[in-house]
């Protein structure tokens, strides 16, 4: 069990969109301190390769946000359902969901039949007949 897995459990239980939460309150969930890299703004980064007690918010469904590292508080805000099929970074227990841009054009383009579009046209140079030089014989 990880240290920092009693903040999920808290995240897990909160009903709210916006869970606001100073460092002291981060650190009695914990029942242990925050390390001394509390004060970096890259601790609270939602990459889920920064430190193990991201990938435990991010696991619960939260992001951070409104960090402020002078005040020592934050804002916890839910980007999911936990148990759902996503969030917004990856990780094994909270795989990441796509932008709904994504393959917005999916199905429109078409080739023909045979057409390969990664084969080079090597049948006549590319710049040929495009500039009007064909037609000014």
């Amino acid at each position: 069990m990880s240290k920092y897995e009693p903040l999920q459990a808290f995240l897990k239980n909160q009903g709210r969109e916006y869970v606001p939460m100073s460092f002291a309150e981060i650190e009695r969930v914990l029942n242990d301190k925050l390390p001394p890299s509390k004060s970096q703004r890259a601790w609270w980064s939602n990459n889920p390769s920064n430190n193990v007690m991201t990938r435990e918010w991010l696991a619960a469904g939260y992001e951070t946000e409104s960090v402020d590292i002078a005040g020592e508080k934050l804002v916890f805000r839910r980007v999911r359902n936990p148990g759902t099929d996503g969030g917004s970074h990856g990780s094994p227990s909270a795989p990441r969901s796509l932008h709904p841009g994504f393959g917005f054009m999916k199905g429109l383009i078409t080739f023909e039949k045979g057409f390969d579009p990664a084969k080079p046209f090597s049948d006549e140079p590319w710049d040929r007949g495009y500039f009007g030089e064909g037609e000014r014989r």
